[in-house]
């Protein structure tokens, strides 16, 4: 039995029309009542897109739609939502009273379909799943439905991949995340379908989706099934690195699997090229590194000396890697609060042990927030400590005597809009704001 829980960090199903929102001209219709993109809207603030939120399209479900059922006004909202709004594609996302109600959403839909409009239907009401795993539904929904039936015919292009690396909005940085996996991608040699945000081509690049040759998943669970779907359809395999790649050591390693995998593939990327461009971005991101040291020394006794993280599965260990490898910070307890399926908490486990031969890092499966601080505020460390976590736990900084930065949702004290933690450029980012925001307590 569910039981409630404290400072939740993730959405039921129906978050996941922001995934809908990052592509680009796509809208989401909600067959719900008015409340939930409201709620939405509120969760994720800057989260708007093409037309998502709270002015996303709405059949508003009353009382009348739970007596009578509300399946001729979801027709008239679509219908009016064509007149209306210039869209390259509509989901229809359905919520927990229209679900309980029964209403028949794929027989609307499919009029719709069958008359040539780019249009996809799934049940997202909020006691299916969580967002993360509403993120698989929907872009699954969109490959079964919508590329199934408009994808063009081509030849499968064997240096050509399908990206999926980070939740849109779930992530505050997702899209400059994307933008720069894509271009180190790119600077070996592969081009990237990246599929959201600005440097996604919409539609017509998910048309290209089975043209692949092969799919890329940067998480340890979330994405993995809209690979296999893939894998299924299209008969492309899967390349998973199971965390967000970091700095200098984990992108490269990223690049070099990324490169053997191709080659089992039959796809040989060109050694030279890739080596040049590692080689590049290695020594500008260990110059930086070098000018760091300094500084470092400077201020040894007044740094953070150890780090909790709270975050989604991906980052924590990312971020764990990253902070203990290359700045010295020990990770201490870590939290992954996105309520990662059971099944995938040994694997995740055993990427924590591979962080440190020296030292056993203890990471808690904890969707609840408040537990999670309470194991905080009830641990006992030496040294001057750092949580990096959402907008809740600048209160419990504050009280430990810690420094605080915000990296993830939900959080009123952080402003993203192109920042990136990913790759090269996104470890160099992730020690500025880190190390800025001690240096800001000093008068």
């Amino acid at each position: 039995m569910s039981k409630p829980i404290e400072q939740q960090r993730f959405m039921c199903a129906i978050g996941a029309m922001q995934t809908v929102v990052a592509i680009p001209r796509a809208v989401p219709i909600l067959h719900s009542g008015p409340g939930c993109g409201t709620m939405v809207s509120g969760f994720f603030g800057k989260a708007k897109g093409y037309a998502g939120g709270n002015t996303a399209p709405c059949t508003n479900f009353t009382e009348r739609e739970v007596v009578f059922g509300g399946e001729s006004k979801l027709e008239e909202l679509i219908r009016n939502t064509y007149r209306v709004l210039d869209t390259d594609l509509q989901v229809v996302l359905t919520g927990c009273t229209s679900a309980i109600v029964g209403d028949d959403v794929e027989r609307v839909v499919k009029t719709f379909a069958e008359e040539g409009k780019p249009i996809v239907t799934l049940e997202t009401p909020g006691f299916k799943c969580s967002n993360f795993e509403a993120h698989d539904l929907v872009v699954n929904a969109v490959i079964d439905q919508y590329v199934d039936r408009c994808a063009r015919a081509a030849e499968k292009d064997s240096r050509l991949v399908n990206l999926f690396a980070a939740i849109p909005c779930q992530d505050p940085f997702w899209k400059g995340n994307l933008e720069e996996l894509k271009r180190v991608l790119e600077g070996i040699g592969l081009r990237v379908n990246v599929l959201f945000g600005p440097y996604s081509r919409g539609v017509e690049e998910w048309k290209t989706i089975p043209a692949a040759g092969f799919s890329i998943v940067v998480s340890p669970w979330y994405g993995l099934k809209i690979a296999r779907r893939l894998e299924e359809k299209y008969g492309q395999p899967c390349y998973n690195f199971p965390y967000l790649p970091i700095g200098g050591n984990e992108t490269t390693r990223f690049l070099r699997g990324v490169e053997h995998f191709a080659a089992a593939q039959g796809t040989k990327l060109p050694e030279a090229r890739v080596n040049a461009f590692i080689a590049r971005e290695e020594l500008a991101f260990y110059e930086e590194l070098d000018g760091l040291a300094a500084f470092l020394l400077e201020f040894r006794y007044g740094l953070p000396e150890f780090v909790h993280v709270l975050h989604d599965a991906s980052y924590v260990i990312g971020i764990a890697k990253f902070l203990l490898h290359e700045t010295g910070i020990v990770p201490k307890e870590q939290f992954v609060t996105d309520n990662t399926p059971e099944e995938y908490h040994d694997r995740i486990r055993a990427e924590m042990k591979k962080i440190s031969d020296k030292k056993d890092i203890p990471v808690f499966f904890e969707p609840d927030g408040g537990l999670a601080q309470q194991r905080i505020r009830d641990a006992d460390h030496e040294g001057r400590g750092l949580i990096l976590g959402c907008g809740w736990d600048k209160r419990l900084a504050r009280d430990k005597g810690y420094d605080f930065l915000s990296i993830s949702h939900p959080s009123p004290y952080r402003l993203a809009l192109t920042t990136c933690y990913a790759g090269y450029k996104g470890g160099l980012r992730l020690i500025e704001d880190i190390y800025n925001t001690v240096l800001a307590t000093y008068e």
